[in-house]
């Protein structure tokens, strides 16, 4: 605790405030100093002005202490002369210095807290969804260190190599997978050890499930009757198939960016961090960034970046906070009285996101982690867990998952499984009624693709979400396949013994018209919003930052978040998202690329079959 102090003291912008006023108040000394005339005043007001952006002035201002943030401060501040700012909205992850008494966040198993309080989040909405029975649907973001690395499910997934290949195909050039993979690593320990796909050195611990929970077995060779391969790292040579999951997950901890990056690098003298703290305008001079204002305690203050202010929001508050600086849509900006700095058009648009359903069944044997959730247990695994990081506390549980191809045809998987030996109900909010277990299932790459937009100027408003979900035969399609091979997978022979009824859908859901009726009232965000400030070359006017992150249009602004995605990965974001910071870092270094060539990668023997 004492060295985050210190390193607060030294470094805050709260702290160089008395710098600044130490100087105002020596120019207001001199003016009423018999002899120094009005000129003389002008120019030690000038002087002290100077005085005050110098003061609270560094080389780069990070918008966002995320998933990306994180690893961008600690990489641009390994370079002792480079002097970073990180500003975050929401608190620290920590009190007074621990992780037991955050548990909420820290505890693997205690996720879904965090995921229905907004103490430690955005809680956004979205509009009716007209193709959704008009529901309003949840979306969480994290708003506290390490952003919504400190609110996720703990699943580390990288998506397909084809993906980001497609990436450099839709103008995200030197955004391919052989330049992308050597991120994956550099940032990456896993505790298999390191191989040609998995990094071994890295800050990111990542882990397998310990539990060996039988429903999980159960889960995995069910799979295989049906028909499907296992596959030993889904994040390496074979994404397609079943297998075990990756977690961040450290010692029985989340392992956050927080945990990862800030904490490491937090006593650095050359990096200052400021927490509760709303960053409400880009500043520019013409088209040049020059820093952001902000408002900390009630009080708007300003910082000021000699070389690049960043922006790490995330894939709603980075084109947000452009949008409210006056660059995005023209029209959009006018009407809401914005001046304009750089017509953008992309800026909100291209928004994607996965969206999942639950297909639950009753287990006929209390095995699955129904008890765990009544309050006697819950005090004895939070006890174990406190006491010593073990037990049911240390892992979300998430621990076995796969990638399927819908039809024959498809290329590369687009349907992803996580199975539970659980059941959730309205994102953790409501409490499991009975022994069940689950699977979340959903499309990959769907075809409906949304927007966002500013609902006014005042910066504390959130913006107008449009996913436009379902709005696509494809993805009705994709969405009936993916309850369908979820059945034919709950009906192997491996889960006879703990079979019971269907409780979701429910035996009564059969047809076609049945299924879509079911998808249309109960999917849900799979949390994975992203591609609002899309990447992409300068000819094409839907592009926001260029490859190498900068803001198409303007001087000395980078976005580095999820929101820079081309297309939607086909996988959980929080990987990739710190790949991408990764690799910018280097890019901000002015770094050479780091690449790895012909790393082999698993295809289908045949593509008219479906599995």
């Amino acid at each position: 605790m004492s060295y985050l102090m210190k390193a607060l003291k030294c470094c805050s912008p709260v702290n160089q405030t008395h710098k600044v006023t130490g100087t105002l108040f020596k120019a207001h000394a001199l003016k009423n100093i018999p002899g120094i005339n009005e000129q003389q005043f002008k120019i030690s007001r000038a002087s002290s002005h100077l005085s005050s952006e110098k003061a609270n002035s560094y080389n780069y201002v990070i918008v966002g202490a995320g998933s990306a943030g994180c690893v961008l401060a600690n990489r641009l501040t390994e370079d002792p002369l480079s002097t970073v700012l990180l500003l975050e909205a929401g608190p620290k992850d920590t009190l007074l210095g621990s992780k037991r008494l955050m548990w909420k966040i820290h505890m693997p198993a205690a996720l879904t807290y965090n995921l229905c309080d907004e103490k430690y989040n955005w809680y956004y909405h979205t509009t009716s969804q007209k193709h959704m029975d008009n529901r309003v649907m949840y979306w969480p973001r994290g708003r506290v260190w390490g952003g919504s690395s400190s609110l996720n499910a703990m699943v580390y997934i990288r998506g397909h190599a084809e993906d980001y290949n497609r990436w450099s195909r839709e103008g995200a050039i030197g955004w391919d997978y052989e330049h992308c993979l050597p991120y994956f690593k550099k940032a990456q320990s896993h505790e298999l050890g390191p191989d040609k796909y998995r990094g071994g050195n890295g800050p990111l611990y990542v882990s397998r499930g310990k539990t060996n929970h039988p429903l999980h077995h159960a889960f995995l060779e069910a799979t295989q009757q049906a028909g499907y391969p296992f596959t030993d790292d889904m994040n390496g040579y074979q994404q397609e198939g079943f297998g075990w999951m990756d977690m961040t997950v450290h010692q029985g901890q989340r392992w956050s960016t927080a945990s990862a990056y800030l904490r490491p690098a937090i006593s650095r003298p050359n990096l200052s961090v400021a927490e509760k703290t709303l960053v409400t305008k880009i500043l520019f001079q013409g088209t040049k960034s020059i820093g952001v204002e902000y408002v900390k305690n009630g009080q708007k203050k300003k910082a000021f970046a000699s070389k690049e202010v960043i922006l790490s929001g995330g894939a709603i508050n980075s084109p947000q906070l452009l949008m409210l600086s006056g660059i995005g849509n023209a029209d959009d900006l006018k009407k809401l009285g914005i001046p304009v700095v750089c017509h953008l058009p992309g800026v909100g648009q291209n928004l994607q996101d996965h969206l999942e359903v639950y297909v639950q069944q009753k287990c006929t044997k209390p095995i699955t982690l129904y008890n765990a959730q009544k309050p006697v247990n819950m005090v004895r695994i939070g006890l174990e867990w406190l006491w010593k990081f073990t037990g049911e506390g240390a892992t979300a549980h998430l621990e076995s998952g796969g990638f399927i191809r819908s039809e024959p045809g498809v290329p590369h998987p687009d349907i992803q499984f996580h199975f539970l030996p659980s059941q959730v109900i309205d994102h953790g909010r409501v409490a499991s009624t009975t022994e069940a277990y689950q699977v979340h299932v959903g499309p990959m790459r769907s075809t409906s693709v949304g927007w966002l937009k500013l609902k006014s100027t005042d910066p504390n408003d959130h913006p107008i979400i449009e996913p436009n979900y379902l709005s696509t035969e494809r993805d009705i399609w994709e969405f009936r396949q993916c309850v369908k091979l979820t059945r034919e997978i709950f009906a192997q022979k491996a889960f006879e013994k703990f079979c019971g009824p269907e409780i979701q859908p429910g035996s009564h859901v059969q047809s076609d018209k049945e299924i879509d009726a079911f998808i249309r009232q109960k999917a849900d965000s799979a949390y994975h919003p992203s591609c609002t400030c899309k990447m992409g070359q300068l000819s094409d006017s839907t592009a926001v930052v260029d490859p190498q992150t900068k803001v198409i249009g303007v001087e000395n602004l980078r976005v580095v978040d999820a929101s820079i995605m081309p297309s939607v990965v086909s996988g959980n974001l929080n990987a990739p998202t710190i790949m991408i910071a990764e690799k910018a870092a280097d890019i901000i270094k002015g770094l050479p690329s780091l690449q790895e060539k012909n790393v082999p990668v698993y295809k289908p023997k045949t593509l008219e079959t479906q599995r």
